[in-house]
């Protein structure tokens, strides 16, 4: 027996009555049956690119009336840059669940190496592009052809 005034110690699940843990655990299941029909439902997935038809789609809803004439998508389909007949240069990336992209300026800047192709679009809030490309070299020259296109 215990002196008046002492106290026992209490581990801190001794305090959590049998109707809050019946409540976590089906709050808990439910939240897993939820995960589960998403992944099924094939929401939340990281996207990609498969093919030049889909990435030319996905150029004409990113910008309205852009009609590419000339594509090259990143290795891991994480992204694609495209050329319309008007010698505008679209770059789209991986946003979410989604794409991105930005017609490019002549504010827009480029760098090569190693069949890699490094964007600048000129505009901070979008970020900086990286894609693998085979062709990296002639996409950043027709990238910086387009501050030269300013100058003229």
């Amino acid at each position: 027996m215990l002196a008046p005034g002492s106290r026992t110690c209490q581990s801190p699940f001794d305090m959590i009555s049998d109707g809050a843990l019946l409540q976590f655990g089906g709050f808990l299941v439910a939240i897993l049956l939820l995960a589960a029909l998403a992944h099924w439902m094939g929401l939340g997935g990281r996207p990609h690119i498969e093919s030049h038809d889909q990435a030319k789609k996905l150029a004409g809803e990113v910008s309205y009336g852009f009609d590419p004439v000339d594509c090259a998508i990143d290795a891991d389909g994480a992204g694609a840059i495209l050329a319309d007949s008007n010698n505008r240069v679209l770059v789209m990336k991986r946003h979410g669940s989604h794409f991105s992209g930005r017609v490019l300026t002549a504010k827009s800047d480029a760098e090569a190496s190693n069949g890699a192709l490094e964007i600048d679009p000129g505009e901070r809030r979008f970020g900086t592009v990286k894609l693998k490309l085979v062709d990296s070299e002639d996409w950043a020259n027709r990238i910086k052809a387009l501050r030269g296109a300013r100058n003229a």
